[in-house]
């Protein structure tokens, strides 16, 4: 197991660590936004810490971070939440209203922030919207964060790809793997609002999808946004 970080956009880091399986390859990957008031998205699990830890310090002091997100609480997610808030005196967890108040509010040492949908969380000179999305793919309190300034939505677990060795960021397709992985382990809720949240976030016209496993991707990204709807449509 080896951590490398990458910029995938303008001060924006991904932190990537593949890890072997006796199915395969896979990867976690975290994603640092450096600017006044620094955000990562992800933690990773406990045992990712140190690694993930020594990878931001390579672009800035682990304590300037401010602000901690995730789309949804899991492991690898937010696992080490405890730890990424105990080394950053000054920071501060950031979830959708439900995930703070549910899977927040009795395990972290200091309050969360609430965000509500549509709510813009400003950490500098760039601004980040959080978009409720319920179930997309799982998990009630689910939601994404898209950052205007790159137009990067981090996307969490859509368009998971299988596989530990891969670029930080391509433009090829990303769809067709990440449906393959799909169709042996369906990590989707099938929530009658799939599609409609899909077209919410294909809406913004995002440039750049920050995915949570696999290559970051870099192109037509609503247009991508409603292939994926298309495909859980079928």
């Amino acid at each position: 197991m080896s951590t490398r970080i990458d910029e995938i956009a303008d001060r924006i880091y991904r932190i990537h660590t593949p890890i072997q399986l006796s199915t395969g390859g896979f990867s976690f990957n975290q994603y640092l936004l450096v600017d006044d008031e620094p955000l990562l998205f992800h933690t990773g699990m406990k045992g990712l810490f140190p690694a993930v830890k020594a990878a931001i310090e390579t672009v800035i002091p682990f304590e300037r971070l401010r602000w901690f997100g995730f789309s949804h609480h899991e492991a690898d997610e937010n696992g080490a939440l405890a730890e990424m808030l105990d080394a950053a005196p000054h920071a501060t967890a950031v979830a959708s209203l439900v995930g703070a108040t549910i899977s927040l509010a009795d395990s972290v040492s200091r309050p969360a922030r609430p965000l509500a949908d549509g709510e813009v969380l400003t950490i500098g000179t760039r601004q980040l919207t959080w978009l409720d999305a319920p179930h997309l793919p799982h998990a009630w309190e689910c939601g994404f964060m898209f950052e205007s300034t790159t137009r990067t939505l981090l996307c969490g677990d859509l368009f998971t790809q299988p596989g530990a060795q891969d670029d930080p960021i391509v433009e090829t397709d990303i769809l067709g793997p990440s449906e393959a992985f799909r169709a042996q382990m369906d990590y989707f809720s099938h929530s009658r609002h799939t599609r409609a949240n899909l077209d919410k976030l294909a809406a913004l016209a995002p440039r750049t999808l920050a995915c949570m496993h696999g290559s970051a991707w870099t192109g037509d990204g609503a247009n991508l946004l409603r292939a994926l709807a298309d495909a859980w449509d079928r």
